[in-house]
């Protein structure tokens, strides 16, 4: 995680980070490593947990209220009816994941500001990225994963992923030590079939084949070759400098031969 860190500037003197604990074992592995790192940083920044709790049936967040106050870092926990909104607007047969998180990403956008963080940091982790970039692959018609950073639409905040190269097997067995009270989730954990689940399965299947897989699809994502795709937007032509103007995509060059 520190080398993350590190590699993509996440942390920096004076920040105020907001770490988004869902109550899952990233979340809490992402706060607890954090926190560790801020005693030996050698500059000063401010980490603040928010939890929101969306008023799921069945939710019961004293054990992770209780392990925060043990704990000792800063927190709040934000209470929203979001449960109810989002079961209204997912059709029959369709995932809560899209409205669940947009509204859970509104929400906790104004708790940052209002606290005056200057960013947030999300327990995304390495398989992650690659389910995403699977589902991208085969059912968005692009490649993408996620970033390690990235500012928010609106300008306001920087999100931050320490996390984004750690495997979930070890955070699973970092979690399971240091003895988390993970907090079930009643919505999308409810329902089966997920196309993000298949992307697991698939990502499981060819781990069995394959037990490096998933770490050399991390490397791939780092040792991208631009020239060997087909978008004229980011290709650049033999010879190219990186540090130079780009002179035009291949199929602007090749209309001016034309």
């Amino acid at each position: 995680m520190t080398r993350t860190i590190s590699t993509w500037s996440l942390v920096e003197p004076g920040d105020r980070i907001m770490v988004a604990m869902s109550g899952g074992k990233d979340s809490y592995t992402l706060l607890d490593l954090l926190w560790r790192a801020r005693a030996r940083a050698p500059f000063a920044f401010d980490l603040i947990a928010v939890h929101l709790d969306q008023v799921q049936p069945g939710y019961d967040g004293a054990p992770l209220r209780g392990w925060l106050e043990r704990y000792g870092a800063p927190f709040e926990i934000v209470q929203r009816d979001t449960y109810s909104k989002v079961v209204e607007l997912t059709a029959e047969g369709k995932s809560y994941c899209g409205p669940c998180s947009r509204m859970r990403r509104g929400i906790l956008y104004d708790v940052a500001e209002r606290l005056g963080c200057n960013k947030i940091a999300l327990g995304h982790h390495r398989d992650d990225a690659l389910e995403t970039l699977l589902m991208n692959l085969f059912y968005g018609g692009k490649l993408q994963a996620m970033p390690a950073v990235y500012t928010t639409d609106d300008g306001r905040f920087r999100v931050i992923r320490p996390l984004i190269e750690c495997a979930e097997s070890e955070i699973r067995v970092h979690a399971e030590l240091a003895g988390y009270p993970i907090l079930p989730c009643n919505l999308c954990g409810s329902q089966d079939g997920l196309r993000r689940d298949a992307m697991a399965a698939l990502l499981d299947q060819l781990e069995r084949e394959s037990p490096n897989v998933r770490a050399v699809m991390l490397n791939a994502i780092r040792n991208v070759r631009p020239t060997h795709l087909l978008d004229p937007t980011v290709a650049r032509l033999p010879g190219d400098d990186a540090e130079a103007p780009h002179r035009g995509s291949i199929l602007r060059v090749l209309g001016n031969e034309g």
